[in-house]
């Protein structure tokens, strides 16, 4: 089985205008597809500049066998007039790996480049899979929404209490940023009006406490007071959204006088 595809431009959106999948069969012969793994069942994140290899995989059975099987992932609401993004396999054959005389995994690889693949913010998100398979006596099966996974924009935090040392009882300021990937300027830009959580870890503990919940401001800046009591490290910590990851800062340690 052999997967040929085409992203080509028109209207403004990104459509498929080739792909080679065999005719589905009727229902009583068609192989049937049991697992979708798209990266290890992980995010796949991208900053603005390096590629990214990520593995995809289905699992399907049929009495005869599997022969090969496919996916590819694309965004928007349906292939025929809605999509505006297409990530295509490296390998026209999928490596198979045979769990029982009637079950395989096959498996390929997609590399995503942030600036020929992602060409605006808003491909970030939840994208569909359309995955098939072939059995050995030619039946096959695919789906356009065979599953979904997430695409992301990679995001950054810094965190900075000071002053240090300290006076018992004084004020300390902690700054940070958040920042995520833009995928339109390939540069990073603050992520506003965002939830992130000021968390504390005494130098005699290894568990941090959320503070304070805060919010970045209009260019993702942060910054928030404290009372100094103990010795110990200062944290920023951001849970994340559909379209960037969560991220957590190193602690900061702040010396209490």
């Amino acid at each position: 089985m052999r997967i040929r595809a085409t992203v080509a431009a028109a209207s403004g959106a990104l459509v498929l205008s080739a792909l080679a999948v065999p005719a589905a069969h009727a229902a009583s012969a068609d192989p049937v597809i049991s697992k979708v793994t798209i990266n290890g069942g992980k995010s796949t994140v991208l900053g603005v500049t390096a590629p990214r290899t990520i593995t995809v995989s289905v699992t399907a059975s049929h009495a005869s066998g599997i022969e090969s099987g496919w996916l590819i992932l694309w965004h928007g609401k349906d292939q025929d007039e809605g999509m505006d993004g297409a990530l295509l396999p490296n390998e026209d054959e999928a490596t198979c790996k045979a769990a029982s005389a009637t079950t395989s995994t096959c498996s390929l690889t997609i590399t995503v480049d942030p600036r020929v693949d992602l060409p605006k913010n808003a491909l970030a998100g939840s994208w569909h899979v359309l995955a098939g398979a072939e059995a050995k006596d030619g039946s096959s099966y695919y789906s356009d929404f065979a599953a979904t996974t997430n695409v992301q924009r990679y995001s950054k935090l810094t965190a900075n209490a000071s002053p240090e040392p300290v006076k018992k009882g004084k004020t300390i300021t902690v700054t940070g940023k958040l920042s995520r990937a833009n995928w339109e300027d390939h540069a990073y830009h603050g992520y506003a009006t965002q939830p992130v959580k000021l968390q504390f870890r005494k130098k005699t503990s290894s568990t941090y406490t959320t503070v304070k919940t805060i919010r970045t401001n209009s260019v993702g800046n942060l910054k928030t007071t404290v009372k100094a009591s103990v010795d110990g490290y200062w944290r920023y910590s951001f849970a994340g959204t559909s379209t960037t990851p969560a991220v957590t800062t190193a602690g900061d340690f702040v010396d209490v006088k």
